[in-house]
């Protein structure tokens, strides 16, 4: 019974290990994305920005204050963008910061606010389509 329980114990502390890494790795990723989108943004490319931020939420990882960083940046650009009147750029932002939660969502949907937020912001600026039948 020894051996099963050495090799119940090595398997575990192999699948923690992994774990582990593929955490480390997320969040590497995640940080070079998010630093992406604030260099962008810094220079005044804010379409490039929101590449960075949508893809720094793409590599979601619970607890993250850089995924929520991201989605505020994110809304900033939406609501600058409206602001200077560019509804198509604003929905661009908008839909990005949607897509990018519903992308990452598994057991659990993350950034269901934000996803909420979105949905209203996009009924508000997507004009209605009046059929005639």
């Amino acid at each position: 019974m020894g051996t099963v329980k050495s090799v119940i114990l090595h398997a575990l502390i192999i699948a923690l290990i992994a774990v582990a890494l593929l955490w480390s790795n997320t969040l590497t990723r995640q940080s070079e994305q998010f630093s992406r989108g604030e260099e962008a943004r810094g220079r005044g490319d804010l379409i490039a920005a929101v590449a960075g931020y949508e893809a720094a939420i793409h590599m979601y990882t619970p607890w993250s204050s850089r995924v929520e960083t991201a989605a505020e940046r994110l809304w900033a650009i939406g609501k600058e963008f409206e602001r200077k009147g560019d509804t198509e750029r604003a929905l661009i932002a908008y839909r990005s910061l949607r897509s990018s939660f519903y992308a990452v969502r598994g057991l659990t949907l993350p950034g269901r606010g934000w996803i909420e937020r979105c949905d209203g912001k996009i009924a508000q600026l997507t004009p209605k389509e009046h059929h005639d039948d």
